[in-house]
C-alpha cells in the first residue's frame, strides 16, 4: 500500500510538471510574408505573382499585401502611391500597365492576385486597403474590393487590414463578419474593441513600448500582428510577449526559429 501510495503521489507531481510546462511554453507566431516572399536569391519584386507563388510554396500562414486605385476605377497590387513616376491614383490602368514590373510582370490587378491567391486555400491572403485622398475614394476602394473577394468566394481565405480606420470601420459596416485589423498603432486594445474590430496590427515598436498592450488585447477577445519584423532578437522579445503574428520579409529565416 505504501508503495501504491508513493507511486500515485510520484505520478501526480509528473503530471503537474507535465501540466505546468504545458502552461508556460512559448507558443511560436504564425508567420505573414510582407508583400510576399519576394527576399529571394535571386529576389524578386514586391507585390507580383512570382512573390506570392513563392509565399505559397514556402509553407507558412499568410502573405500580405497592398492594395491602390487607379484612377478609371481599378483595383491594382502596389505598396506605393506611385508605379515608376505614375501617381496610381491619377491615372488610368491601361498606362499603368505598359510600365512593367522590374521582373517583366504586368503590375497585378486584385482579380488576378486573388485568383492565384485562391490556388492555395492553406495560406492566408491579408488585403490591405491603402488610405486614399477622401472618404468617397475609399468607400470606393471598399467597396469593390469586398465585391471582388465575394465574386471568387475568397471569404474564409481572406483578412482586412488598413492604416485608415475608415477603411476599417466601412468594412465592418459592410460585412461584419469579415476579419479587419487596425495598422496605426494609436489605438489601445480597449478602443479597437469598442470599435468592433478584430485585432490589432502594430509596428514591433508600439508592443515594445507597451508591453501589456498583447495580453490586453487577448482578455478583449482580439487578434495581435506586427510588422515588418526582421531580425530574430526582436521576433523573440514579440514571442515572449504571447503575440500570435509576425509578417515579416524573412519568412524563410524566422520559420526555422
Amino acid at each position: 500500500m505504501n508503495f501504491l501510495l508513493r507511486a500515485t503521489k510520484v505520478g501526480f507531481a509528473c503530471f503537474c510538471c507535465f501540466l505546468f510546462q504545458m502552461c508556460t511554453m512559448q507558443v511560436k507566431p504564425q508567420l505573414i510574408a510582407h508583400r510576399g516572399y519576394w527576399q529571394t536569391n535571386p529576389p524578386t519584386v514586391q507585390n507580383s505573382i512570382q512573390a506570392l507563388d513563392n509565399a505559397q510554396n514556402l509553407k507558412i500562414y499568410g502573405t500580405e499585401f497592398d492594395v491602390q486605385m487607379s484612377k478609371d476605377g481599378v483595383l491594382i497590387i502596389n505598396h506605393d502611391e506611385h508605379h515608376f513616376d505614375m501617381g496610381i491614383s491619377e491615372t488610368n490602368f491601361e498606362e499603368l500597365i505598359n510600365q512593367k514590373l522590374k521582373n517583366g510582370e504586368n503590375i497585378p490587378t486584385l482579380k488576378e492576385y486573388l485568383e492565384k491567391g485562391k490556388k492555395k486555400p492553406s495560406l492566408k491572403l491579408f488585403v490591405e486597403l491603402k488610405p486614399a485622398n477622401s472618404t468617397e475614394k475609399e468607400n470606393e476602394l471598399v467597396y469593390k474590393t469586398i465585391q471582388t473577394v465575394k465574386d471568387l468566394n475568397l471569404e474564409s481565405q481572406t483578412e482586412f487590414i488598413s492604416f485608415s480606420l475608415n477603411i476599417c470601420e466601412r468594412i465592418k459596416e459592410l460585412e461584419p463578419t469579415f476579419k479587419v485589423h487596425y495598422l496605426n498603432g494609436d489605438l489601445s486594445p480597449s478602443e479597437i474593441k469598442a470599435k468592433k474590430l478584430d485585432g490589432i496590427d502594430y509596428h514591433y515598436s508600439v508592443f515594445l513600448n507597451n508591453p501589456t498592450w498583447i495580453s490586453e488585447a487577448k482578455t478583449f477577445g482580439l487578434k495581435t500582428n506586427s510588422w515588418t519584423v526582421n531580425d530574430v532578437e526582436t521576433f523573440e522579445k514579440l514571442t515572449k510577449q504571447g503575440i500570435d503574428f509576425v509578417t515579416t520579409d524573412i519568412p524563410d529565416q524566422l520559420k526555422s526559429k
